[in-house]
């Protein structure tokens, strides 16, 4: 009997260390998709965009997104610079939801909620690079995924890939897409870089001048969980169906932005915003699939960043498409679940370009 139970505890081992050396074998690495002076730096940490060079108005090449000069410095990170967060991006309320009648508990990593997937949601998992070609006339990259039944508490086994592509000039596809395996499952996949046109380290975007096409948002309460509620934005600080600068109503608000818009058009691919920073000339054109979008100013941010500068509050604002937040837990939002009839798919298209009066 115990010769049985010796050799049990030497395959438990050995299956232990073969899990480890796979988990090591997952190389950590920074790819570089480019077009002429068009550039995306990704890394298959997080997924994560880390750097995007184009040229400003006097032709000058210059990093619009927010992030580090190190890998480990995006280990350490809090802030998901750059990453795709998932299984579910934003918050569940109390960490927990109701699914065909069998209540499922999460990893509480917000107070009592649940953030972006949970303390080791996507964001800080490496993920496999399955297809990558730098330049040419398709310079595109190709990131998976195999998450497991049960990770950070979410069921079934979910496969996961994204895809990013430089198409035309100035052009960025983002792609996202999801499927379950063998149980119906939240996805709810978002792309969370931190822009700044004027230049990742150029200081704050409150004079950028930003448009969204949304007239409704999903107001939180004090826990950034959304009511269920869908309101209008007219007449308040909100409405940016008309472009304006992004700080021009910050005096009506508490700490900048952080909500949730729901899309107006009802097309596949939608407008989602167009974002213009007059003082580099760079303006980005955001269109994608998805329901709705997260306006967020980084209104708490202070990290020290690429070359050692400092990143202050409003050095950046993020436009996250996705599903609602706490749709889970809210039968009148959009349904977040995937099946494994009903993959999911997601898609943003970025345009940039250069104003140069």
């Amino acid at each position: 009997m115990s010769s049985k139970i010796n050799l049990l505890i030497c395959l438990f081992f050995i299956l232990h260390l073969w899990a480890a050396a796979n988990v090591t074998a997952q190389k950590i690495g920074i790819y570089e998709i480019k077009k002429g002076d068009f550039s995306v730096k990704v890394t298959n940490y997080g997924a994560r965009v880390i750097s995007v060079l184009l040229p400003d108005k006097h032709g000058n090449i210059g990093d619009i997104v927010l992030g580090y000069d190190t890998i480990q410095e995006y280990m350490n990170d809090t802030n998901a610079f750059g990453a795709i967060v998932g299984r579910v991006a934003n918050r569940i309320s109390g960490a927990r939801f109701t699914l065909y009648g069998t209540h499922y508990k999460l990893i509480a990593n917000d107070g009592n909620n649940t953030l972006h997937g949970g303390p080791k949601g996507f964001d800080h998992i490496v993920w496999k690079v399955s297809k990558y070609t730098k330049g040419g006339a398709n310079p595109r990259i190709t990131l998976t995924y195999h998450s497991p039944d049960g990770e950070q508490g979410f069921p079934g086994d979910l496969l996961v890939s994204v895809t990013y592509a430089l198409k035309d000039r100035y052009k960025l596809i983002v792609t996202m897409k999801a499927k379950a395996l063998n149980k119906a499952t939240p996805v709810n996949l978002a792309q969370h870089t931190y822009w700044n046109l004027g230049g990742h380290n150029s200081g704050h975007v409150l004079s950028n001048e930003i448009q969204i096409f949304a007239s409704h948002i999903t107001p939180l309460d004090e826990h950034f969980i959304p009511t269920g509620q869908i309101v209008p934005v007219k007449n308040t600080p909100y409405d940016f169906l008309k472009p304006r600068e992004v700080g021009s109503q910050f005096n009506k608000l508490q700490n900048g932005y952080n909500i949730n818009y729901r899309l107006e058009s009802t097309k596949k691919m939608k407008p989602v915003a167009i974002v213009h920073d007059k003082k580099s000339g760079r303006a980005m054109n955001l269109q994608a699939t998805a329901p709705g979008v997260q306006f967020y100013t980084s209104n708490s941010l202070v990290k020290k960043g690429k070359g050692g500068y400092v990143y202050q509050p409003y050095s950046a604002l993020c436009l996250e498409t996705q599903g609602f937040p706490d749709a889970v837990n809210h039968p009148n939002f959009p349904s977040t679940i995937v099946t494994p009839n009903k993959s999911y798919f997601h898609e943003m298209l970025f345009t940039f370009s250069v104003k140069k009066y």
